[in-house]
């Protein structure tokens, strides 16, 4: 059954900024819509009675997306805790399927900024001073393995080459980066399992 629609859950502003130039990318022709909250635990928080509002009325042609950091959680736990609200809403996911699904949880490991350093040509496009041989050093060859959390480094190496001096503007570099990320190149597990899961629903 082909998909018509994909609504979308983001923990807040810099996801939906990242993905609002992205779904196009993935999805193609396929319409979508980004709703945002203001913190992961708001998310996670408003995320059981959101779920059982969608099995009420969503139609089987639609979809539902829900992305979160792992930030300091144990990530199998983490997508464990989604699985079951999902499940308590009465909708299955694209982890137990069973005949179809409606729901698709991913998790953006360690934080959103772990896809930047697995697309560094974007990053360079968006930021020209940027040494293009950060992913070659140590401690940055595997964007979701990053120690210290992504976003504090990822400040770190702009504000290494003049940028963002009194502090990383998370949004204005979402759509910095995001619009010159190419989907098939980038090295981030967490970004390609959030690729595949959605190219199903291209058109």
């Amino acid at each position: 059954m082909s998909v018509d629609h994909v609504e979308v859950l983001v923990e807040e502003a810099s996801m939906r900024a990242a993905l609002s130039l992205l779904l196009p990318k993935f999805l193609g022709r396929t319409s979508w819509d980004i709703h945002e909250h203001t913190s992961k635990q708001d998310l996670l928080r408003k995320l059981p009675k959101r779920l059982l509002g969608y099995a009420k009325w969503i139609p089987q042609t639609w979809r539902i997306l829900v992305v979160v950091d792992r930030d300091d959680d144990n990530c199998v736990q983490l997508k464990q805790s989604l699985e079951k609200i999902a499940e308590a809403a009465g909708l299955r996911t694209r982890t137990n399927p069973g005949s179809s699904y409606t729901v698709v949880n991913r998790i953006a490991v360690e934080e959103l900024e772990a896809w930047y350093f697995g697309d560094w040509d974007a990053v360079t496009a968006a930021y020209p001073r940027v040494d293009p041989n950060i992913p070659s050093q140590d401690g940055y060859r595997a964007p979701d393995e990053i120690r210290g959390g992504t976003w504090e480094a990822f400040e770190r190496v702009l504000q290494e080459f003049g940028y963002f001096p009194t502090g990383l503007r998370k949004v204005e570099v979402a759509q910095a980066v995001a619009a010159h990320m190419e989907p098939a190149r980038n090295t981030s597990p967490s970004f390609r399992a959030l690729r595949s899961a959605l190219e199903p629903f291209a058109t």
